[in-house]
C-alpha cells in the first residue's frame, strides 16, 4: 500500500504596497505656507477697514468734540449725525452734482483715452512714443500751478460755475494715466481680430467699436473706475470753479462743516461715510473687471 505524501505549502500574503508619498506641485503651498499667507490676508484686511470702521465709529458721536475723547462714544451713539446731513444741508445738491460730474467725466475721459491707447498701440505715426510720454509728464506737474491759467481759459469761454468746468479739467487729469493703461491692454488683443474686422468691411472706428471696445471692458472698466474715484474726490478745481452752493460737489460741501475757528466733526464723519456708499457701488458694478483688467494691462508695455 502506498501511501501518497502532499505537502502543503502556506503561499504568505503579498507585503501591502507603501503608500505613495505625494508630490508637490511647482508652486503649490505646504500647510504652514497656506497659513502664513492667509492669516497675511488677513491682517491687509484689517488695516485696510480700520480706517473705514473708525470713521463710521466716530460718525456716531453725537457731539462735535467726540473725536477727543473716542471712548465716551459707545455709551451715547447715535445716528443723529446722519439724519441732520440728510435733512437739514445740501447733501442731495452736493449728491446730485458729484454724480453729474464725476460720470460725465468717466464717460469723456475714457472714450478719449480709450482711442488715444488705441492708437498708440495699432498706429505708427510719426511721435507716437512722444506723444505716450508727453501724456506721462503732464502727470509730474502740481495741479496748484494749473488753476489760475485754467481760470482764465473757462471765465473767457463763460465755463465758470458750471459742470463742464469740472467735467474738462477732470478729464485731463484722468486720460494720461488711462490711456497708458488701455494702450498696454490693447497691445495683448491680437492683430489678427483688427485685420478681421477689415477684410469684413469694417472701417477703423467701427473696427474699434464693434470688435476691440467689447474685448477690452476690464481694461475699460479699470479706467472708468480711476476717471470716476478721480472726479469725486477733486477738491481744489471743484472749490475755485464752483461758485454756486447749490453746484457743489461732495469735496466742497465738506468743507462747510469748518469755519475759522471750529470745525463739525461729527457731521464730517456721517457726510464721509454717505459719500463712500456711491464710490462703493460703483465699484461693485466693475469689480468683476478689475483684477482682469489690471493684470492684462501689464504684461505688455
Amino acid at each position: 500500500m502506498s501511501t501518497t505524501t502532499l505537502d502543503k505549502t502556506e503561499t504568505a500574503p503579498a507585503p501591502a504596497p507603501a503608500p505613495r508619498r505625494r508630490v508637490r506641485r511647482r508652486g503649490e503651498r505646504g500647510p504652514a505656507g497656506a497659513a502664513l499667507l492667509h492669516g497675511g490676508l488677513v491682517v491687509a484686511s484689517l488695516i485696510a477697514l480700520a480706517p473705514v470702521a473708525w470713521l463710521f465709529y466716530l460718525s456716531l458721536g453725537p457731539d462735535k468734540e467726540d473725536y477727543l475723547h473716542p471712548a465716551r462714544i459707545a455709551g451715547r451713539a447715535t445716528f443723529s449725525n446722519y439724519s441732520f446731513v440728510l435733512q437739514h444741508t445740501g447733501f442731495f445738491d452736493w449728491f446730485k452734482s458729484t454724480m453729474i460730474v464725476a460720470l460725465g467725466t468717466t464717460v469723456i475721459g475714457v472714450l478719449v483715452a480709450a482711442t488715444t491707447g488705441y492708437a498708440v498701440s495699432r498706429m505708427r505715426f510719426p511721435g507716437y512714443k512722444q506723444l505716450m510720454w508727453v501724456l506721462l509728464l503732464t502727470q509730474a506737474f502740481p495741479i496748484a500751478i494749473l488753476i489760475v491759467p485754467m481760470y482764465e481759459i473757462f471765465s473767457e469761454l463763460g465755463l465758470i460755475d458750471t459742470y463742464w468746468s469740472l467735467i474738462l479739467i477732470n478729464s485731463t487729469t484722468a486720460v494720461p494715466y488711462s490711456a497708458w493703461l488701455l494702450k498696454g491692454y490693447f497691445d495683448t488683443i491680437p492683430f489678427e481680430i483688427d485685420e478681421a474686422g477689415r477684410v469684413d468691411g469694417l472701417t477703423p472706428f467701427g473696427t474699434f467699436f464693434r470688435l476691440i471696445l467689447p474685448l477690452a471692458r476690464p481694461g475699460l472698466a479699470v479706467a472708468a473706475f480711476y476717471t470716476f474715484i478721480t472726479a469725486v474726490g477733486e477738491v481744489a478745481f471743484a472749490t475755485t470753479f464752483l461758485l454756486d452752493d447749490s453746484k457743489y460737489t461732495f469735496a466742497v460741501g465738506l468743507q462747510t462743516f469748518v469755519s475759522e475757528h471750529d470745525a463739525q466733526w461729527n457731521y464730517m464723519a456721517a457726510t464721509a461715510v454717505l459719500i463712500a456708499i456711491p464710490v462703493t457701488v460703483f465699484f461693485y458694478l466693475v469689480q468683476k473687471n478689475l483684477v482682469t483688467g489690471l493684470t492684462a494691462g501689464g504684461t505688455k508695455g
